[in-house]
C-alpha cells in the first residue's frame, strides 16, 4: 500500500454517493471519503449534486491514517470539479405581499391552536 502524504493529489473512482459525503477508490486500492464539508466552500444541499458513482475524482489528501490505509479528502480547492448548477433567485415586485396575504390565516390558526 502506498503511503500517502498531506497536500498530495490523488485520483479515484467515485465508489459511493451518501448524503455525508462521497467515497473513492484509488488505483491501488486505498479508499477515501470527501466529507460533505470538503466538497465546497458554499452550502452543499445534495452531495449527489458533486459526483456519480463511476466518475474519477482529483481530491487533495488532508489527512492519511497509517493503520487504516484510509484517506480524509478534499475538493475545496479543485478548480476542476463539478460545480452545482444553481438558478438565479428571480426578483418580482411583489416584495412581502405574498406573506401579509396569509398573515392573518396564520395568526387565527395559531389563536385557535390555544
Amino acid at each position: 500500500m502506498k503511503e500517502y502524504k498531506i497536500g498530495d493529489i490523488v485520483k479515484g473512482k467515485v465508489t459511493g454517493v451518501e448524503d455525508y459525503g462521497i467515497f473513492i477508490l484509488l488505483d491501488d486500492g486505498t479508499t477515501g471519503l470527501i466529507h460533505i464539508s470538503e466538497i465546497s466552500e458554499g452550502f452543499v444541499r445534495e452531495v449527489s449534486d458533486y459526483a456519480e458513482i463511476g466518475e474519477i475524482l482529483s481530491a487533495k489528501v488532508i489527512d492519511y491514517d497509517h493503520e487504516s490505509g484510509k484517506l480524509k479528502l478534499s475538493i475545496k480547492d479543485d478548480k476542476n470539479r463539478k460545480e452545482m448548477k444553481i438558478s438565479p433567485i428571480k426578483e418580482t415586485n411583489s416584495g412581502f405581499k405574498n406573506l401579509s396575504v396569509k398573515l392573518g390565516e396564520w395568526i387565527a390558526e395559531k389563536s385557535d391552536e390555544q
